[in-house]
């Protein structure tokens, strides 16, 4: 009989931990493929004659099943699976989470999606590839090809899926609520859909961008120079750009909250706090991505972990226990996504 338990502390008794096996001599080997990866586990064998009468004949093993290359961790809310990426899905290089929906970029430029599909959302065009950037919006997904131009599927009540005629050259995507946003190769931003607050209409003159990020209704673009332009809606003060910010290498857009990374790898928070999601943790250092969804927060750190802060009532901010070698996140509006890389 082997049975399993988690950590590192094995079952003492025949009755304790999990049953995984009851083998009949004289088998020699068991694999045990129900194991979730970056999980430590421990074993023990007993022996037993039918009565039962058991003893320990075997010692006692510790293993930790590998996290698969480009794996997805998710958590938070999962009312609609979007916290719940399909099992077999590996290779990944990006993550993207919408309201409700989570798109997986592979390494081979093909889209994976789940979650909520109410809009087509999750439905990816077929024969789509080639694709080298993804961004999830409220209910619709853009996605960036290796040839400058976008595709958009989804909710398009606001034409935010309609993806405006002759665009190319582009570099970078951005998803908001109902808006779009689109980086040029000449440093200009191009925008799309729901134009209600202003958020799809670019300051004049604005250039020299080299990164985009669209809230719910809002947007923002990192300049060349490290400073931020934001636009849109600001009713929490979401688009006042913090005076005198500079050293910017990052920009992330939530609900009605913004984010920046400077180049020293601490963040800079403003806007909506009613949920804590601009209280970033004190002494946070060595970040090097992040991402604001609707209430919450998330920051990569150099060392691969991740660190959450804002709203928790689905466990959004909940970090999975032992998540690291992380390479990429995203914060859906009640979901998070991680990608982690094998030891």
């Amino acid at each position: 009989m082997i049975r399993r338990s988690l950590g590192a502390t094995a079952p003492v008794s025949p009755t304790a931990g999990t049953l995984v096996a009851d083998l009949a001599k004289p088998a020699t080997l068991f694999i045990d493929s129900a194991l979730t990866p970056g999980t430590q586990y421990s074993y023990a064998v007993f022996a037993h004659d039918g009565t039962p009468v058991y003893a320990a004949a075997a010692t006692v093993t510790t293993a930790t099943r590998p996290t698969p290359a480009g794996a997805v961790s998710a958590w938070g809310y999962n009312g609609s699976g979007q916290a719940a990426p399909p099992a077999s899905l590996t290779d990944v290089t990006a993550v993207a989470a919408g309201a409700a929906h989570s798109l997986a970029l592979k390494s081979d430029g093909t889209v994976v999606a789940w979650g909520n599909n109410g809009n087509g959302q999750t439905t990816v065009p077929g024969g789509l590839t080639g694709v080298v950037a993804i961004a999830a919006g409220g209910h619709h997904s853009l996605a960036l090809k290796s040839d400058g131009t976008v595709v958009a599927w989804g909710d398009n009540g606001y034409g935010q899926a309609t993806v405006p005629a002759g665009l190319s050259g582009v570099v970078a995507v951005a998803a908001g609520g109902y808006h779009s946003l689109a980086l040029k190769s000449d440093g200009t931003v191009v925008a799309w859909g729901d134009n209600g607050a202003g958020q799809t209409t670019v300051p004049a003159g604005l250039s020299g961008v080299v990164a985009v990020s669209a809230g719910i209704a809002h947007s923002m673009a990192l300049k060349s120079d490290g400073t931020v332009v934001a636009w849109g809606y600001s009713s929490n003060g979401q688009t006042n750009v913090p005076s005198g910010l500079a050293g910017v290498t990052s920009i992330s857009a939530g609900g009605y909250h913004s984010l920046a990374l400077r180049a020293d790898g601490t963040v800079v928070a403003w806007g909506d706090n009613s949920s804590g999601q601009t209280n970033v943790p004190t002494g946070l250092t060595g970040v090097t991505a992040i991402s604001a969804s609707a209430y919450h927060s998330l920051a990569l750190k150099s060392d691969g972990t991740v660190v959450a802060w804002g709203y928790n009532y689905y466990g959004q901010t909940t970090v999975p226990a032992g998540l690291t070698r992380v390479v990429a996140l995203s914060a859906g509006w009640f979901h998070s996504l991680a990608v982690a890389t094998s030891p």
